[in-house]
């Protein structure tokens, strides 16, 4: 009984991911596929365009045979955690035998030696990371810079420092340091991302568009103009999701909330929220004072400097939100891995892994989280109520759904 494992977001699935899904398939053989899908906010700062319920039900009706959910202490990270904490639910299962992602390029023949590299964390790389952020580089232009000055590896420096400035191929990296890291004997392959870029806004290609250029065209125009990226089953859930006014969910949804925060909250008490650094919590108060229009844009606009990327600024915005502590999010604390393997749903191929995950699994698999308690799901529930307050129809059964609704039973 193989298995394959994919770290996804599905913000919303499309095109894409279904030709990576089936690639992940056919390459590994693999006879089951088991997804490890961002909650409600995700790895860059943003919601999901819809809730982590309707994005797993994506990912059953494309195929999967059972979803995971990654804790929200995990999915609003850079790339290093979000990766350990991914990569280590699929370690914990005991049934993955093999994890494949999309890469810029298709191949691991660089990536591989690197992350045996780096995964050592040498006090000469943690030295070079901190000699670049003084000289104003921003934390991920350091990490590549200093890769690559670490790394030591035949060829041309410049190499490493290209390959690491492209998205898919930093993420593929932390991958691998995270399996290197949990001595894991998972297998890594990856396929080339084809089409469309990460950050593409426009689509050039008939049929397959990135996440990035969907959500412009769902929030911008409708949802028809879409639905060529899309699959049928997809375009069904935005539908009916849309319909009954759970979506589309946007930054801006969360404006009244967020600014609440910034408006009555003290300095010092932002000062101790996870990704406030540097006196961005005075910087905050300030610019409030500059906007005409005070929208969640507008100040991510008004933050960003050269040493704060929009990135960073939005998952610093999402931790306010959130009211995640430095504590909970201190690298002590994310080091000890993922707490549980929450089951968002599965089909009647996934119930046969969950049967056989009772005796392979090395963290407790949550069908119930009402039966269970831990720190990082009392993080998870926070965020999901919080997500579905900002509905544009808010509900108590979507703000609670977490407790009153079993996990996606998807038919084969």
């Amino acid at each position: 009984m193989s298995a394959v494992g994919i770290i996804v977001e599905y913000n919303p699935l499309h095109n894409g991911h279904v030709h990576h899904f089936n690639k992940a398939k056919e390459i590994t053989g693999a006879e089951h596929a088991i997804a490890v899908l961002s909650g409600p906010f995700l790895q860059r700062g943003e919601p999901g365009i819809v809730s982590k319920f309707a994005r797993a039900e994506m990912a059953l009706a494309m195929g999967a045979d059972l979803v995971l959910e990654l804790p929200a202490a995990y999915a609003v990270q850079p790339a290093e955690w979000f990766a350990f904490g991914a990569v280590s639910l699929l370690h914990a299962t005991g049934v993955v035998d093999s994890l494949c992602f999309g890469t810029e390029s298709g191949t691991l023949d660089l990536l591989l030696p690197l992350a045996r590299i780096l995964a050592e964390e040498s006090p000469e790389l943690q030295e070079r990371i901190a000699f670049h952020l003084r000289d104003g580089m921003n934390y991920p232009a350091a990490y590549s810079r200093a890769a690559a000055e670490a790394a030591n590896m035949p060829g041309d420096e410049s190499d490493v420092l290209q390959t690491l400035q492209q998205p898919n191929h930093t993420l593929g990296l932390h991958y691998l340091i995270a399996l290197n890291r949990l001595g894991s004997p998972i297998r890594p392959l990856t396929i080339p991302r084809i089409h469309a870029a990460y950050h593409d806004e426009q689509p050039s290609h008939a049929a397959i568009a990135s996440a990035t250029a969907v959500r412009k065209m769902i929030v911008e125009q409708d949802l028809a103009a879409a639905s060529p990226y899309i699959p049928e089953s997809t375009l069904r859930i935005l539908d009916r999701e849309f319909r009954e006014g759970r979506g589309p969910v946007t930054w801006n949804s969360f404006r009244g909330s967020l600014m609440h925060i910034l408006l009555t909250g003290a300095p010092q008490d932002l000062a101790g929220l996870h990704e406030v650094t540097e006196g961005l919590e005075h910087r905050l108060r300030r610019l409030l004072f500059t906007l005409k229009e005070p929208t969640v844009g507008e100040l991510l606009q008004a933050l960003k400097t050269k040493r704060y990327t929009h990135t960073k600024l939005q998952r610093m915005l999402t931790h306010i939100l959130l009211g995640h502590t430095k504590r909970e999010m201190s690298p002590e604390a994310l080091a000890q891995g993922p707490g549980y393997l929450r089951v968002l749903g599965f089909n009647g191929r996934g119930r046969q892994l969950l049967k056989r995950m009772k005796k392979t699994a090395s963290l407790p698999v949550i069908i119930k989280p009402s039966s269970f308690e831990h720190p990082q799901l009392t993080l998870d529930l926070r965020a999901s109520a919080a997500y579905a307050n900002a509905f544009p129809h808010p509900t108590t059964q979507s703000m609670f759904r977490d407790y009153l609704e079993a996990p996606i039973r998807y038919p084969e």
